[in-house]
């Protein structure tokens, strides 16, 4: 099995609590995901995350065609980090680290997602075709739309290895 690894940098212009109380509250995701998903959390959820917790999701990646994603976030310190991991979805694994640091401007907050793709190895072309590209892309909405929140955000490009 083939795992692919994407690590997105930004850094916001606020104090780490005030980030984790954003990044921690899972009905915000929606607030950072774009539209083009048709993003829509199936789950009743609280208003701050904790290990267990199960999240399930209907979203659209590929030609509109619903897909349902059920996550769980498996890990969590505050204010430092938490983990999501695929439980059912679209991919064959999943495993999104958010990380939050202190430094003199702000937080710096560090995405690191690991993922393998369902049929590998024939799913392999299909990373570079689409799968990366449209993670890329939901990673750079997100950027633009935590700029239009947080003034002055300063970002750095996720990159793939």
């Amino acid at each position: 099995m083939k795992v692919y690894q994407l690590k997105a940098f930004q850094n916001l212009p606020i104090n780490i609590n005030d980030a984790w109380e954003f990044f921690s509250n899972p009905n915000n995701l929606s607030v950072i995901t774009p539209k083009w998903l048709n993003f829509k959390i199936t789950s009743k959820l609280p208003d701050k995350m904790y290990p267990g917790m199960i999240i399930g999701y209907k979203v659209h990646p590929v030609l509109r065609i619903p897909t349902t994603w059920v996550t769980e976030i498996t890990h969590v310190k505050e204010p430092c980090y938490f983990v999501d991991e695929q439980r059912f979805g679209p991919y064959k694994m999943w495993h999104h680290q958010h990380h939050f640091k202190e430094t003199e401007n702000g937080v710096e907050m560090t995405d690191i997602v690991n993922y393998a793709l369902p049929f590998d190895p024939l799913s392999r072309p299909l990373n570079s075709l689409l799968v990366e590209k449209k993670i890329k892309e939901i990673f750079k909405f997100r950027e633009k739309k935590l700029m239009k929140m947080f003034p002055n955000v300063i970002a750095s490009p996720a990159t793939a290895g």
